[in-house]
């Protein structure tokens, strides 16, 4: 039985980081084997032979829960392997398990987010006096999340002097890998929905609702070596091309 973190580099980071090639192996989580059988013949027919391993870490070691991801990915794995006569090939099977980190004690305060979003509001704007005038009011109920429920909350759009095309969800993961002389921060996208299509009805509330799908989401992580962060964006694209982005910051946690 093992698990493991694996770190990479994307390849923008590459040269900037010589060092975290060496600095940065994966890193070990836990490790044990076991005998399960003596040397010697199985009879005919079919044979169960039961195992278990307590899942037990080494020293001050954490087992962080399972996670998929990019540049950062947790994994635990089971190997069997059956050593055969000289003649006869040996036999090998892998198979990974997933690990749920245990529950928050508590529950996560809630912190519902209302949000605004107009011409004035928006960074990175290359030539404001060019965007049409809109207003989009919403509310996120909560940016504290728990991994097992939706996100939800609420989208109005006020007034736009373009057509809207599409309002879609975006959930981001943040991705930090890092060692003494530096950090390499990454966001790549999980997964995008589509929340409304075409010229939406002024003053009509839209509902967000996104769940958080396993294995590529997990309870938001933080330690020496990496972190592992997330965000949703609501991406409204008008007729005319033009792309606003709202980004919000989420806490995931496991209860």
């Amino acid at each position: 039985m093992e698990g493991s973190v694996n770190l990479q580099l994307s390849a923008k980071s590459v040269g900037v980081f010589e060092a975290f090639y060496n600095s940065v192996k994966p890193i070990q989580l836990i490790n044990s084997t076991v005998e399960m059988v003596k040397p010697g013949k199985l009879p005919s027919g079919k044979t169960e032979i039961p195992f278990e391993f307590p899942l037990q870490v080494k020293g001050n070691k954490v087992l962080y829960e399972t996670y998929h991801g990019v540049f950062v990915n947790i994994q635990y794995t089971l190997r069997c392997d059956m050593r055969r006569s000289l003649l006869a090939k040996d036999l090998t099977k892998t198979c990974e398990f997933i690990v749920h980190s245990p529950p928050q004690k508590g529950k996560p305060t809630s912190s519902p987010v209302d949000f605004t979003i107009t011409p004035e509001t928006l960074q990175n704007v290359k030539e404001r006096a060019l965007l049409p005038k809109f207003l989009i009011r919403g509310h996120l109920n909560s940016t504290n999340c728990i991994i097992t429920q939706p996100l939800t909350g609420e989208l109005v759009v006020v007034n736009s002097e373009a057509a809207v095309k599409s309002i879609e969800l975006q959930l981001v993961r943040v991705e930090t890998c890092g060692c003494a002389e530096g950090y390499a921060r990454d966001a790549t996208e999980i997964q995008n929905i589509q929340i409304a299509d075409g010229d939406v009805c002024r003053n009509l509330p839209i509902p967000i609702y996104m769940v958080f799908p396993r294995l590529f989401t997990c309870p938001t992580l933080e330690t020496t070596n990496f972190k592992v962060e997330f965000e949703v964006n609501i991406v409204v694209l008008l007729r005319d091309d033009h792309l606003i982005t709202e980004n919000f910051p989420l806490k995931l946690c496991r209860m």
